[in-house]
């Protein structure tokens, strides 16, 4: 990715945070303080995700998946904002998922975590409006996990009205819409999920 900016006469930089912990966020918010004197587009995307029985999630494993999922998010925002103000069409974009609002057996502390992520979207659109909008892309089934045996597959698969699983473009794409393209929309969560979430 880094080599494609370059070649189209950009300029990309790499900075390396371990979200989980609080003074990494703290870190990494500095370094991109001293890097740049304005930000035109913060798009939240660092994420983990994983399946674990109810019954099994202890408090250490809790607290990693809000950390990194919601808090990071919250508190790089928090810390970005001077130079979100002082951009020309600043927007701010989380990457939440379908199983924020809609759960699925498994994924209790993940979907929890973006659940918050989805009413910081909203809390951040009324707090932050006028001048910097915030929004979501969320995704359906982007790729599988290279565990996922092919009868799982298909399961999922018969639940997407359009037949298949997207890509990490589709995604891409939605952001790009949301921060270039849609200056009167904040607030909003975008599925993108090929009819996955309107499906009962």
């Amino acid at each position: 990715m880094r080599s494609r900016i370059l070649e189209m006469g950009r300029e990309a930089k790499i900075l390396r945070a371990d979200l989980s912990r609080e003074e990494e966020v703290d870190r990494l918010a500095a370094e991109i303080v001293a890097s740049t004197e304005a930000l035109e587009v913060v798009v939240h995307n660092a994420a983990i995700y994983e399946k674990v029985p109810f019954a099994e999630i202890d408090r250490d494993r809790y607290r990693r998946m809000q950390a990194i999922n919601l808090e990071a998010p919250f508190f790089l925002t928090q810390k970005l904002l001077p130079l979100l103000e002082k951009g020309e069409n600043p927007s701010v974009i989380h990457v939440t998922d379908i199983g924020g609002e809609k759960p699925e057996p498994g994924y209790s502390h993940y979907s929890v975590s973006k659940a918050g992520l989805v009413m910081l979207t909203r809390a951040l659109a009324v707090e932050l409006a006028p001048r910097i909008r915030v929004n979501a892309v969320s995704p359906g089934t982007v790729a599988f996990p290279e565990a996922m045996d092919e009868e799982a597959r298909r399961e999922i698969l018969a639940r997407i009205p359009m037949g298949r699983e997207g890509d990490c473009e589709d995604v891409a794409r939605a952001a790009v819409f949301l921060a270039l393209e849609a200056p009167y929309v904040t607030g909003q969560i975008l599925a993108v999920d090929g009819g996955r979430s309107a499906l009962l």
